[in-house]
This record gives C-alpha cells, structure tokens and sequence, in this order.
C-alpha cells in the first residue's frame, strides 16, 4: 500500500528531490512550500500527488494542512521536516533582533511545530515516521554561522526528545545531518556560492533509507558528507 508522504520546502533542494523518490517508489507525495507557482511546476515535473502553498513558521499554516491531509487521505505516514534556510550568515552583532527571530522561527520553531501537528494523528495510528532535516552546523562551528547553528543544534536535539516520547506509540523520530550540498543555500542566504560534490539526491536517499527499514527499527540520527569536505574542529 502506498503511504502518505508530506515533505515541507519541496519546491527545491533537499526537499525536491526527496519528493521525486519517494514518488519513484510508488509511494503518495504531499509538497507543501511557500511559493506555490514554483511548487507546482516542480509538483507536475516529479509526478507529485498534492501541492499545498504554506508558511512552516506560522502554526495556523500546520492546522490548515492537518486538516487538508487528513480529509483527503485519512492518515499520514511519513513527516519530512526540511524546509529551512540561512536568513543571514553573518557576525552575531552584525544580527537585528528581527533576523535573529527569523532564523529561529523557520528553521527550529518550524520542525517543533509539524511535529506536535502530526504527534496526536501518529499515535493514533500507532505508526508514523517523522524525518527532522538539520546540518553539520549542529555539530561544528564556523564563524558567522552561530544563530543558524543555535538553531539546527535545536532541531537535532527536539529530535531526540521526540522520538521518546513517541516510542510507546510505535512512531519513529530520525533525524539528518547534511553537510553542505549543491541546492543553492549559499546565494539563497546572500554569501558566496560554493561548489559542493554532495547532491541533494544523496540526502534523497538517505531520507528513503530511514523510511523504509522494517518498523522495528529506528535510525536516531545520521550525519552525512560531502567526500569533498574537509573540517578542522574547534
């Protein structure tokens, strides 16, 4: 049976080319983004099943769309939370309080929020998998990119938490860890574009991977690479 798949910043990088395997495998892929003319022109390229225009940081956004789910399909099986992206990479006292709020609300608050959207309709079912896309900033630090960092560090461990407390019910929390790739997050943010050798069909993949093992088994979180990167820790 095909499952129900909601996967957030669809309309490109990790999120696009995510909904294209799921949909490849047969599976019924909801793209759910901002911009909703460019979302369904890449909804119709990949075959997508549904698209739903909404903003991730705001939560009457996620009541909206746990009600457009649930009257079309009854269920949900699988919860992508990636929809994400820089605001600003810059010096914490370059910041203004209003990109500091933006940064936190889109790329934390947004995953904390579709979790507790979907939490009570998982435990329902008794089944479910929520996929929370973070970054290796959680785990290294580079200059400028603190508040995003303070705020993939979040989503990583909420991540953690949550998959207690939905243990009882059977419901999965994974979380992933990309390095850079090539989705065009660094001119997207305002900084100089990098070549990168990590494609966003990697974390594709890594995605379905955690998706689709047996239910009795969980991936916690999993970190991935570009082989082309090389890191210093602090």
């Amino acid at each position: 049976m095909a499952r129900i798949v909601l996967i957030t910043g669809a309309s490109s990088g990790y999120g696009k080319a995510t909904a294209k395997a799921f949909k490849e495998q047969g599976d019924t892929v909801i793209m759910a983004a901002r911009n909703m003319e460019k979302l369904e022109v890449v909804c119709k390229e990949i075959g997508g099943d549904l698209a739903v225009s909404m903003d991730v940081t705001r939560a009457e956004d996620w009541d909206s769309i746990v009600k457009t789910v649930m009257n079309r399909y009854g269920r949900l099986d699988i919860l992508v939370n990636n929809a994400g992206g820089g605001v600003a990479i810059k010096e914490v006292s370059e910041f203004t309080i209003e990109e500091i709020d933006k940064t936190i609300k889109l790329n934390l608050n947004s995953v904390i929020y579709g979790c507790r959207a979907f939490a009570n309709i998982m435990k329902a079912q008794k089944s479910g998998t929520m996929i929370n896309i973070s970054s290796v900033c959680a785990r290294q630090c580079w200059p400028t990119w603190s508040v995003y960092a303070a705020a993939k560090a979040g989503v990583l461990n909420f991540s953690k938490g949550m998959y207690l407390e939905m243990q009882p019910y059977n419901v999965r929390v994974s979380c992933v860890v990309p390095s850079s790739a090539s989705t065009g997050f660094q001119s997207a943010c305002g900084i100089e574009s990098t070549t990168d050798r990590l494609m966003p069909e990697d974390i594709a993949e890594t995605v379905l991977y955690i998706a689709n093992l047996p239910e009795r088994a969980v991936v916690e979180d999993v970190t991935v690479w570009g082989i082309d990167k090389l890191v210093n820790p602090l």
